[in-house]
């Protein structure tokens, strides 16, 4: 059992550093869209999701569970990319 605990801790952290990623890409976002109302995109994240969910079907995971899980990533990005772009522009 503590070499899965140890697989899973390690998983975390690389999980950890994958997230850490894509915050990056959001602050990359936050620097390229001239317009505060392009940081919500709909359409994305609806394709971001089901891709989430194809993903997770064809890998035999729990697809709703994910899609969840996803959707509360995508919000959280939005949220931190509509900040960072606030920031951005308060610096000038």
């Amino acid at each position: 059992m503590r070499e899965v605990r140890a697989g899973v801790d390690a998983t975390d952290r690389a999980l950890m550093e994958m997230l850490d990623r894509r915050y990056g890409y959001m602050r990359a976002a936050a620097r390229i869209k001239q317009d505060r109302g392009a940081v919500r995109d709909e359409a994305r994240k609806a394709e971001v999701i089901a891709n989430a969910r194809t993903d997770a079907e064809a890998r035999g995971l729990p697809a709703d569970q994910l899609a969840e899980i996803w959707d509360r990533l995508v919000e959280s990005s939005i949220a931190y990319e509509a900040l960072e772009w606030d920031r951005i522009r308060e610096a000038g």
